[in-house]
């Protein structure tokens, strides 16, 4: 989930915070613990479910179809461990991941929270890291957020035909400008949805990454535009300086910022688009972002999902 509040709607119905508890008893059962006090932690894309006395998090994917993802995160995961990475691990001693009726579930290490709570300055720290480690040798997705956009305005049946006229039509103008950046140097490893809220703090006082479904391949300034986007829309001024320091290269000045800015405007408001039928609240922040966007105003004002 995105400080943005971007897929930080829960997903209902049949894949329910009490199907997904069950599946994590499941899943702990697999593992010879016992899951009916699970903690948990986030009900997202994925479920994430907590058990500190064994010392695992249980992280379970809210979908069938999204296999092929975990398999991925999976296989990150072991490579992760091997290079020793600047992130969280898979758990030790069991083979991964499990399914559980139709559910894939992947399990990682426990860390308890640890004083001072991460932030943007270790993220910039973790990123440069991150990004030194070079692509793996594993077949990973390239960086294409048009394709995530479009898939979102297809699952909309409550999204007005001008407003996704003028999305699609949007995408279609920014789809060639993003090719054009993925060819433009060797891909890199891009974490994908990296913010604070994907930091966590090991014993020893090292802050890592979690969280690696959009994990790509593609130009590693990708990781650094969040921040200085969402200081803009959401009037939150500083974290980008403070970011910039840490990693040592200010995104704002790449040739490639105005593309950056505008695949992750893209992204903010095609989040929204699968829930305009959840409520008034989410109807009115979309109209507010897209209609920004429609009459170029950065001063327009945007609301984080998550605070409605």
């Amino acid at each position: 989930m995105t400080p943005d509040g971007t897929d930080s709607q829960a997903t209902g119905g049949r894949f329910s915070e009490a199907l997904m508890r069950q599946a994590a008893v499941h899943v702990a059962a697999r593992l010879g613990v016992n899951g009916e006090h699970a903690m948990l932690l986030r009900l997202t894309n994925n479920a994430v479910f907590a058990l500190p006395d064994a010392g695992v998090v249980i992280r379970i994917s809210r979908s069938h179809k999204l296999r092929q993802r975990v398999a991925k995160v999976t296989a990150l995961g072991g490579w992760f461990s091997q290079i020793d990475a600047p992130t969280i691990r898979l758990a030790p001693g069991c083979e991964q991941p499990i399914e559980v009726n139709g559910l894939h579930a992947t399990i990682w290490t426990y860390l308890p929270p640890q004083p001072p709570a991460p932030d943007v300055t270790d993220l910039g720290t973790v990123l440069r890291a991150f990004h030194q480690l070079g692509p793996p040798d594993l077949r990973l997705p390239v960086w294409d957020p048009i394709s995530d956009a479009r898939d979102r305005i297809a699952d909309a049946e409550a999204l007005p035909d001008t407003d996704r006229r003028f999305l699609l039509d949007w995408c279609d103008r920014l789809e060639p400008r993003i090719a054009a950046l993925n060819q433009q140097a060797p891909p890199s490893l891009v974490h994908g949805d990296a913010h604070v809220g994907n930091l966590l703090r090991r014993h020893d006082g090292r802050a890592v990454l979690c969280d690696f479904d959009a994990t790509c391949l593609g130009p590693w300034q990708v990781d650094l535009i969040a921040v200085p986007v969402g200081e803009v829309r959401f009037r939150r001024p500083g974290a980008h300086t403070r970011l910039a320091a840490a990693y040592g290269y200010d995104v704002t000045n790449d040739p490639a910022w105005p593309t950056l800015r505008e695949a992750r405007e893209l992204k903010m408001v095609a989040a929204a688009v699968p829930l305009l039928a959840s409520g008034p609240q989410v109807a009115q922040e979309f109209t507010v972002r897209l209609r920004s966007i429609q009459q170029h105003d950065s001063a327009a004002r945007w609301t984080p999902f998550a605070d409605l």
